[in-house]
Parts: structure tokens; sequence; C-alpha cells
């Protein structure tokens, strides 16, 4: 079992989740957690259904996706700096 102590911060409090910790559960920094109490014990869990281009995309109107003449012309259009 591993023991971490609340920390004090500027409008919260905080703790740290050792390393070991996150490499055994595959998060890293920044990875979105659920926060709950369950019989008097705070329970993290990861959120694993963040933003994909899928799911940003699944309420796009299908006339939004397709390709413009503008499109075309832009793809087509010949290199002016160092984009390839």
């Amino acid at each position: 079992m591993t023991q971490v102590t609340i920390k004090p911060s500027k409008e919260a409090s905080i703790i740290s989740i050792p390393e070991v910790i996150l490499k055994t559960l595959k998060l890293n920094a920044g990875t979105c957690l659920e926060l709950s109490i369950e019989n008097n014990k705070i329970i993290l869990t990861p959120i694993k259904n963040g933003l994909t281009l899928e799911s940003i995309l699944e309420g796009s109107p299908r006339h939004a996706l397709e390709i413009t003449e503008e499109d075309r012309s832009w793809l087509n259009a010949n290199a002016v700096g160092k984009e390839m």
C-alpha cells in the first residue's frame, strides 16, 4: 500500500500520485479522472472516453465534410516555402 499526503495549494488541496502507480495503471499527467466517494473512501477512476476525431466528427453534417473546389485548389497548389 502506498501512502500520500494532502498538500495545500492556492485554491485547492492536492495529492501526488507516485510514478509507479501511474505506470501500473497506464496513466500520465493530464489524464482526466472521475472522483467519487464510496463507503467513506475517495475513488479515482480514469475517464477513458476522451475526445477522438471520430467523436468530434460524429455529429457533423455530411456535406460539411465534402472537399470543396477551394480545398482542391489548396491541395494542388505548389509549395511556396518549406512545407515539404
